[in-house]
């Protein structure tokens, strides 16, 4: 509820402009084709979420060290929970008319700006730009946190942080690039933990519960 707070706090005081314009103008986003920006904090990056997903299967047979504690079934969630944060996000920016900042016309596009929040009108550009793709790329692990502070706080906490840090530092990636509004982001951040809250509740309820008496 606070995150959800959050947003509608930031929403309300329309910062997203003016943070993009600090990284572009008429011109375009002179970042936006950088090679460290689009090849290694975007490309690689990307490739990398994949790969520990990759490490997260490869528990469900294996002990992991980064996840100590853990059985095949709060893998699976985990891996669950982080296959439908990267699911869930491109199915929502299919299905949205909102463009990304570098097609606003502000920026040397043809868009104008519309708020994501008048859902069904379009803003003349190619849309399909909110919430933010890329920053799912960290933001899929946060469902970590409810799997893991039960069995093992200490790893729930350190995952906690790595994925916080590492959703803000893609956020400004796209930021600077021009792809997306920092609300995006924060769009995407609040979805997973969204999907982070079920998978805990859904753990719980497959529990077993011991009986007071017979």
């Amino acid at each position: 509820m606070l995150g959800f707070l959050v947003l509608l706090a930031w929403d309300a005081v329309g910062l997203d402009l003016p943070i993009s314009r600090l990284f572009g103008g008429p011109a375009g986003f002179p970042l936006r084709d950088d090679w460290l920006f689009e090849r290694v904090l975007h490309d690689g990056v990307r490739t990398a979420a994949w790969a520990l997903a990759a490490v997260l299967a490869i528990g469900l047979w294996r002990p992991l060290p980064i996840a100590p504690g853990l059985g095949r079934r709060e893998i699976g969630a985990w891996l669950i929970a982080a296959l439908a944060c990267a699911a869930l996000i491109p199915a929502l920016k299919h299905f949205n008319l909102t463009s990304c900042p570098w097609s606003l016309a502000e920026f040397g596009g043809t868009a104008m700006h519309v708020s994501h929040w008048r859902w069904g009108q379009g803003d003349g550009g190619p849309g399909q730009c909110f919430p933010a793709g890329h920053a799912t790329a960290a933001f899929c692990f946060l469902p970590a946190w409810f799997v893991l502070r039960g069995r093992a706080p200490r790893a729930a906490r350190v995952w906690l942080a790595a994925t916080l840090v590492g959703g803000i530092i893609l956020t400004m990636v796209q930021v600077v690039r021009g792809a997306h509004f920092v609300s995006h982001s924060l769009w995407t951040a609040w979805c997973c933990w969204a999907v982070g809250v079920a998978t805990e509740a859904l753990l719980r309820r497959g529990e077993p519960r011991l009986g007071r008496g017979r």
